[in-house]
């Protein structure tokens, strides 16, 4: 009995070694992902703080999880909430991240800005809701695998998982880029603050319409047990 006791302890012990590993890669995709955000968005603040954004990261990210864990011996949905949370700063910032590097790129090399017009069918739609389209792909791409096998511990292929991510995932996508596309078509040509800035306003109001639908899709329907 107490062997099997031992054994149970020693598995959870590794488990949460490993969480902290995956935690410390997580703070620092977090770190070189903030990178472009803020250069695009305070180019000042970006050139003071750039060689502290990692180390911040990487070091906060463990610490985070550290704290969740102590009170999860309390709170016990706190661990796994911990884990959301962190993936869930990480998929914003691949999606804020991906945004801003697919803005330069663009303006940099094809000379295409956000504002520029893409089509015209009954509304305007600029080049703004393809960048924001892209950059949701990757970061909903991260999310799948990251909330699969870390947060959720969905081990194992579902043959209707990815199906049922995929339909998530396209009404996610719907709600993240209209409301993203109507904050930034409705506010860019204001002179208070920079279209590029404008841009990331768009991103977090677009994130933040997705975010509950996606963690009770993710949770109920995509990796419910």
């Amino acid at each position: 009995m107490e062997l099997n006791q031992s054994t149970g302890q020693n598995e959870k012990e590794a488990m949460v070694m490993k969480d902290y590993w995956l935690s410390l890669i997580a703070g620092l995709l977090i770190g070189l992902m903030f990178m472009p955000v803020l250069k695009m968005a305070k180019p000042d603040l970006y050139l003071k703080l750039r060689l502290a954004i990692l180390p911040f990261f990487a070091i906060g990210s463990p610490l985070g999880l550290i704290f969740c864990h102590a009170i999860s011996k309390k709170i016990t949905f706190m661990w796994q909430f911990g884990k959301f949370f962190l993936t869930g700063i990480m998929n914003l910032l691949v999606d804020f991240g991906t945004l801003a590097l697919v803005t330069v790129l663009f303006r940099k090399f094809l000379n295409i800005h956000s504002t520029d017009t893409l089509l015209t069918i009954g509304a305007v739609i600029t080049f703004y809701s393809l960048f924001k389209a892209l950059s949701f792909t990757v970061s909903n791409i991260n999310s799948y695998f990251w909330n699969k096998y870390w947060t959720f511990d969905q081990a194992g292929d579902k043959k209707s998982e990815f199906f049922q991510f995929f339909i998530v995932s396209i009404v996610g996508f719907i709600v993240n880029v209209v409301v993203a596309s109507l904050v930034f078509n409705g506010f860019s040509s204001s002179a208070v603050l920079t279209s590029d800035q404008w841009s990331l306003i768009g991103a977090a109001g677009g994130s933040v319409a997705g975010l509950f639908w996606n963690f009770f899709g993710y949770k109920f329907i995509v990796f419910k047990s």
